[in-house]
């Protein structure tokens, strides 16, 4: 009986909506299934993740979540609602993308080694009635990390894809990760718990 009104309180959420995750991540993917909503994915080409010189960095991944999402907007249909996101790795206040190149990998966990980092998600929630667009923060701190681990890491798991250069859920994150303050879910890509609750509020 428990687990029967738990299905029927997940799917009221989104009752009338059809929604689409537009991500290729396989982690988005894997997050966003472990609500126990139905959803399609659907991802558009060449879409601009670009942001304008001299945006605070606290906004950035919103920023770039909010035009990914302006890029559905009129494709949407009355029933549907999209779900796009974007994640950055901020040391200082240097954000770091996705590594170019095995150097710039390294480049990237040199940076992180030994200190705290943020891990800043962007989220927006659109239907074509309304947007509802937030960003959740966590703090993560590493060990010092030694130049074989680094190189190891790159070797084996090659975190081309990853900002940052890592992931959390992957070796590095085991034996790296000494501090974590925030969502776990949101360091591998989406704040499932945050988009739970903005989904019951929409």
């Amino acid at each position: 009986m428990k687990s029967d009104k738990l299905l029927w309180l997940t799917q009221q959420i989104v009752m009338d909506k059809k929604i689409i995750l537009a991500s290729n991540s396989p982690r988005r993917r894997e997050l966003l299934k472990g609500l126990d909503i139905d959803f399609d994915v659907k991802v558009l080409p060449d879409i601009n993740e670009s942001y304008p010189e001299g945006l605070p960095v606290e906004d950035t991944a919103q920023y770039i979540a909010k035009e990914k999402a302006a890029a559905y907007v009129t494709l949407m249909k009355a029933d549907e609602l999209v779900i796009t996101a974007d994640t950055i790795v901020v040391v200082g206040n240097e954000i770091l993308g996705k590594p170019h190149d095995v150097e710039d990998a390294r480049r990237m966990l040199r940076l992180i080694s030994g200190r705290t980092h943020q891990v800043i998600t962007g989220v927006c929630l659109t239907t074509t009635s309304r947007v509802k667009a937030f960003s959740v923060k966590t703090d993560v701190t590493f060990k010092k990390l030694s130049e074989s681990e680094i190189d190891y890491y790159i070797e084996h798991y090659k975190p081309f894809d990853k900002a940052g250069a890592y992931g959390i859920q992957e070796w590095i994150g085991y034996i790296g990760v000494t501090n974590l303050s925030g969502s776990y879910f949101n360091v591998m890509g989406l704040p499932v718990q945050r988009i739970y609750t903005e989904l019951q509020d929409m």
